[in-house]
């Protein structure tokens, strides 16, 4: 399993820290260069508890689609994210958000197995924890940004 981990310090309440990532159409904006679209489930607005979204997107070049379900949620401090279909063969995410004299530590938790055996491992190494890596600290700056605006 990969796993990667990222702190990002947001200047805003955590409850809009934590809304603003939960937001179908703020993860959409963070996600432009993959064009990323949610297509079924919830497609916008807050995700909430059971939400489920199937996302459509661009990376390496090939249309992909991931479907998850929102299966923990502990405002404002906690939720989760599952795969239920896609091309990992499993995924979670962790977003843990947590109050420091005033400001917000909002950290990513983001789990996944890659399938193909020996060669999904060897890409990964190699390509695929570099660019989701790139891809969550793009999607966190967005979130940073537009947190931070008073």
């Amino acid at each position: 399993m990969t796993t990667i981990e990222l702190e990002t310090k947001i200047e805003a309440d955590i409850h809009r820290c934590f809304d603003l990532t939960r937001d179908i159409d703020i993860h959409k904006l963070s996600t432009e260069k993959t064009n990323e679209k949610a297509i079924a489930g919830r497609t916008s607005g807050l995700c909430e508890l059971g939400d489920r979204v199937t996302w459509e997107a661009k990376h390496f070049g090939i249309r992909q689609r991931l479907s998850v379900e929102i299966t923990k949620f502990n405002k404002p401090h906690f939720f989760e994210d599952r795969m239920i279909k896609g091309a990992f063969k499993s995924m979670r995410h962790e977003h843990h958000f947590k109050e420091i004299n005033g400001s917000t530590m909002m950290t990513d938790r983001f789990m996944y197995h890659v399938p193909f055996g020996i060669f999904g491992e060897l890409f990964d190494r190699i390509v695929l924890k570099s660019y989701m890596t790139g891809f969550l600290v793009t999607r966190n700056k967005t979130i940073k940004k537009i947190a931070e605006r008073k």
